[in-house]
Order: structure tokens, then C-alpha cells, then sequence
């Protein structure tokens, strides 16, 4: 059920209720900062998956950015926690210098970016874009009632997010494998668009932009070159999911973002998965079936902003 974008006149207006109680409404807000847009929301303590009010930011600089946040925020009179899923890489290290920031990101303007100064200060907690995903599907989504999870994102970056008993797996870092390396594929000598790693990342090779540069074409006007396309994501994707199902042995992993909309590229993601994995952890892990292994969003393009109003309404209390 879609959920509703706009605000009911009581919860966005409570000084205009004629009667003479006036009842407090306790809301939390979610922020997801992506590579081209931003997405603010507030919703119930109570209910937080049900958004009250939203609004999108293309991601400019942090001031332009920070000033449409903290007045979309300041017209609710009482938000008592807000989360925060930003992309990153972002420091969420408590005892680091640099906490609550944005480190190396090649987003122009955004490295070092206070991440606290887009909500005005009000109380937050700050964990990865995917990371905030990985807790919207747990809660509302495709790995809901599923305590140990992953998130893969494939879209202006490659990210992973990875929950533990339903959390994230740590409460100082996230996890950055975008930049892992890759076998390469045998009829592939792109140079790669990594800032940092050119074409010896998955991220240099099968992001968004990688995709754009590699066949001069968006993902979504691949036309004639569309197998070959797929073929070489899904060699690069399949390393990925093996990784990050070694690394954190999730039940269920997740696969989203704007590359994954790519007419055939999950099923042949499947596939590549169960090659590179090859039975290595038994015959009963959940990897060996991929079609209920790696699966889409249950949220859509929703998960990151319904996590991170969760994310927000676990620490009000």
C-alpha cells in the first residue's frame, strides 16, 4: 500500500485544533542522503513506517541541503529523535575526532560535512545509507523476522549493509565493499571510474556510472548491448554477493538500487552467485536456493528513508 506523502491537518498543524486539550503527537524524522537526492520524513513514535510528511532535495552542498532539511523539520513542532542514513563513507565512531561526518567521498563539497548540521542539532543517530536500508527491509520488508540480513546497493555507488540479531553489525563502522577488488572478466578492459581504485573495484567496474561509460549508453537505454551488459554485471555482482555471504553468513541478502532495475540482471545475478559460492558452506545453506536467497526490496526505493525513521524511533525513550 503506497504510503501517504502529506501530512494530516492535525499532525502538521496541532495549534489550529479548536479544542481546548491539546493532545502532543511524539514524532520521530528519517533523513536519507544519496548521491542525487535527499529524502526527509517524519513520522509517528508509535508507527514509524507510517510517514506523515516528506519531502526530496537534490543532494547540492551540504548548506543548500541542511537548509531545506531543517525547514521542512521546523514545521513540526516536536521531533524527539531523528536518523540518519547517509552515504558515505561515514564516520559513526563515537570517541573519532571526525564523528558524525562524511570522510572520503568524491561528492564535491560533502567530505568533512557535519552531518549534524542538517537537522539543526536536534537528537540523532547517524548509520550508513545501506546500513538504513538494511533496517527498513527488517522491519517492513523482505527480510523481515529475519535476524541476520545484508543489503547490496548497485546505484551511483556500490554499498553493503549487514545486520546481526536484527542490528547493525557494529556501532562504530560499516562496511565499505564497494572497493573490494574483482576478478576481471575475461572480455573486459574497461578502465573503470573509481576515484580511488579505477577499475580494480566492483564499484569502478559495475556501478551506475560504470555502466553509463562503459557502453556510452544509462542503464536504461542499453537496447542492443543489453546482454552483454548483464553478462559482465553479473560476473562482477556474483564476486559480491559470494563475499559478502562469506563474510557475514546472512540468511537473506537484499539487492537494490537503479542498476538492479536492468531487465534480466537479478536472475543472472543468481546465477553467477551459485558459481562463484559453489556449495562451499553445505548443501543446506540458503545460498544454494538464490531465487529465495537474493531478492529485491520489499520497500522499493522506500527502504533507506522507512529505515532510518526506525532507526529514530528505537532510540526515543
Amino acid at each position: 500500500m503506497q504510503q501517504p506523502r502529506h501530512p494530516e491537518p492535525s499532525v502538521r498543524h496541532p495549534s489550529s485544533l479548536r479544542s481546548s486539550v491539546v493532545v502532543m503527537m511524539h514524532l520521530i524524522a528519517g533523513v536519507e542522503t544519496g548521491g542525487t537526492k535527499v529524502v526527509a520524513a517524519v513520522g509517528r513514535t508509535d508507527d514509524p513506517g507510517r510517514i506523515v510528511d516528506e519531502i526530496e532535495i537534490p543532494t547540492t552542498t551540504p548548506d543548500e541541503v541542511g537548509a531545506r532539511v531543517r525547514a521542512f523539520l521546523d514545521r513540526h513542532e516536536v521531533v524527539d529523535h531523528v536518523g540518519i542514513a547517509a552515504f558515505g563513507p561515514v564516520d559513526i565512531d563515537p570517541r573519532s575526532p571526525g564523528f558524525g561526518s562524511v570522510t572520503s567521498t568524491p561528492k564535491p563539497g560533502w567530505t568533512g560535512a557535519p552531518l549534524a548540521d542538517l537537522v539543526g542539532g536536534r537528537p540523532h543517530t547517524i548509520v550508513s545509507d545501506v546500513t538504513g536500508a538494511a533496517l527498513g527491509e527488517h522491519a517492513r520488508g523482505a527480510t523481515a523476522e529475519i535476524p541476520d540480513s545484508a543489503y547490496i546497493t548497485v546505484g551511483t555507488g556500490v554499498g553493503v549493509g549487514a545486520l546481526v540479531g536484527g542490528r547493525p553489525f557494529s556501532t562504530t563502522a560499516h562496511p565499505e565493499l564497494g572497493h573490494i577488488a574483482m576478478r576481471r572478466h575475461a572480455d573486459d578492459d574497461f578502465a573503470g571510474v573509481c576515484p580511488f581504485h579505477g577499475g580494480d573495484c566492483v564499484e569502478g567496474l559495475a556501478s551506475g556510472p560504470a555502466i553509463a561509460e562503459r557502453w556510452g549508453r544509462p542503464t536504461r537505454e542499453l537496447g542492443d548491448l543489453l546482454d552483454r551488459a548483464v553478462t559482465l554485471e553479473a560476473w562482477y555482482l556474483g564476486q559480491l554477493v559470494a563475499t559478502v555471504t562469506y563474510a557475514y553468513r546472512p540468511q537473506r541478502i537484499v539487492i537494490g538500487g537503479g542498476a538492479m532495475k536492468i531487465p534480466e540482471l537479478l536472475d543472472a545475478v543468481r546465477e553467477a552467485s551459485v558459481r562463484e559460492i559453489r556449495g562451499a558452506l553445505g548443501a543446506e545453506h540458503p545460498s544454494n536456493r538464490p531465487d529465495t536467497y537474493l531478492v529485491p526490496p520489499g520497500l522499493g526505493d522506500r527502504a533507506g528513508v522507512i529505515g532510518a525513521l526506525h532507526l529514530a524511533a528505537a532510540h526515543v525513550g
